[in-house]
């Protein structure tokens, strides 16, 4: 399962490197007879540069068929029903996800799981009325309550909420939600017909959206950005699985569209917590890496949610050299063009289950705990939800406030400002959360900047600029 708001469990698979010599597929001529299975989807790499029509024929000669293909990164999406595609086209490119979990299944025995029960649509009539802000314990905590009343230039920003799909009815977001912009990538290739990115069998994406920007109406709850406008990109699928190319369309479409900033709370990966060890970063890593990287220079500030698992994220220990870690890798959240955020509890101490690492983590927010967690929207109305899933959209509203208030500022400028702003947490004294004496995580790093809690808890108030305030681009 790929949603970071619970514990998340992922298929362990066999590591696929990408070295930095590409070689080309098999002569058609020399090829063998293709063979036919079960159809499986691949995300492909290119030498930076190739052309549609040579990845194309590359793809072809290795017995597949290419679905979508992004050229500013060289990335192919491409289906095959050979059991050898892979192989054909070259395992330092192509990954496919599908083929890592039939793989894991048939080892493990495992049954395929289950798809989960359809969503109700919402009646907007029956959703519950009342005032739900006193119950938003995480909106006071980052000075969200006192960032409202100013909402000149909001409607200009839109986020791509990239998760499970947005409701469309619910009454705390139709005003917010941007149409236009939504798409679906479940294959790799936008798609913008309402059923390809409306929620089908998740409430995650929708209470991810209302914690972004649910209206400020006096009714239900706020989110930390009312105003801003947010667009529904479905790249988590009906089984809670988010694969490698939905991501990858996700980050592009939303860089075609010009969006200031997309949310990501789940993580890409297919090995068990978030690890790929040693230099092991395989394809992955890299379609991923390209797409932030494009996405980037688009203008577009990609933020992350760290993952519920509880690891130690520090780049040192994948690198091969001395100190903490686990040699994990959070994907997006650990790429470096990403704010990679952490959880913390009403108490402002780190969840438990958030992961964490020094210079991995940029700021924190809050995700809650068992008993006290994020209260927002979901489909038919509000419900709590605890974890990772919910910091990073904390941060994704902080920094809309500040792209509000900043028209011309960049992906470079907005994440400036967000960390110059964060309110600093320094590392607790004391982390025994089981109470038995021994530590269950290390903090390292110093007040201003540690792995627990980056830069420090984000601060809506600051983000808020009143009006008149010079643009922070300039």
């Amino acid at each position: 399962m790929s949603l970071l708001a619970r514990p998340l469990r992922a298929a362990v698979c066999t590591v696929l490197v990408l070295s930095g010599c590409v070689t080309a597929g098999p002569a058609a001529a020399d090829a063998p007879a293709c063979g036919h299975g079960r159809a499986l989807r691949y995300v492909v790499a290119f030498d930076r540069g190739t052309t549609e029509s040579a990845a194309r024929e590359q793809v072809t000669a290795a017995c597949g068929a290419t679905t979508g293909y992004y050229p500013q990164i060289a990335v192919a999406v491409a289906t095959s029903g050979d059991p050898s595609f892979g192989a054909r086209i070259g395992l330092d490119r192509a990954f496919s996800a599908q083929a890592e979990r039939l793989a894991a299944q048939r080892v493990t025995e495992v049954r395929p799981q289950p798809a989960r029960a359809t969503l109700p649509v919402t009646d907007p009539a029956r959703v519950p009325t009342a005032d739900l802000s006193g119950q938003q314990w995480d909106m006071r905590m980052i000075n969200a309550g006192q960032a409202t009343g100013d909402s000149d230039g909001r409607r200009d920003v839109v986020v791509g909420v990239l998760d499970s799909g947005i409701d469309p009815d619910h009454p705390d977001l139709t005003g917010a939600l941007d149409r236009d912009d939504s798409a679906g990538c479940l294959t790799g290739e936008p798609d913008r017909s309402p059923s390809a990115w409306a929620p089908t069998t998740s409430v995650h994406g929708t209470h991810v959206a209302g914690i972004i920007a649910a209206a400020d109406d006096g009714r239900g709850v706020t989110g930390v950005a009312p105003g801003v406008r947010v667009a529904s990109v479905k790249v988590i699928d009906d089984r809670g699985y988010a694969d490698p190319e939905a991501a990858v369309c996700g980050l592009m479409w939303a860089a075609s569209r010009h969006l200031r900033l997309t949310n990501s709370s789940f993580f890409v990966n297919p090995w068990t917590l978030s690890c790929i060890r040693g230099d092991d970063r395989g394809v992955v890593h890299e379609v991923l890496a390209r797409a932030v990287e494009y996405s980037t220079s688009a203008g577009t500030l990609n933020v992350a949610a760290a993952t519920n698992e509880a690891v130690d994220l520090t780049p040192s220990a994948r690198s091969g050299s001395a100190g903490p870690g686990s040699g994990c890798e959070a994907l997006p959240a650990g790429l470096r063009d990403v704010v990679a955020v952490s959880a913390v509890g009403s108490d402002r101490v780190k969840a438990g289950y958030s992961s964490y690492g020094l210079g991995v983590i940029d700021v924190t927010a809050p995700g809650g705990e068992t008993g006290e967690c994020v209260l927002s929207t979901v489909p038919g109305g509000y419900a709590p939800l605890c974890g990772t899933s919910m910091a990073a959209p904390h941060v994704t509203g902080v920094l809309a406030l500040l792209a509000a208030a900043s028209p011309s500022a960049g992906p470079r400028q907005l994440r400036r400002t967000l960390d110059a702003q964060a309110m600093p947490m320094p590392c607790p004294a004391d982390y025994d959360l089981t109470g038995d004496g021994t530590q269950d995580a290390y903090c390292a790093g110093y007040e201003g900047f540690n792995g627990f809690y980056g830069h420090g808890m984000v601060d809506a108030l600051a983000a808020a600029a009143p009006r008149g305030k010079p643009d922070l681009a300039r």
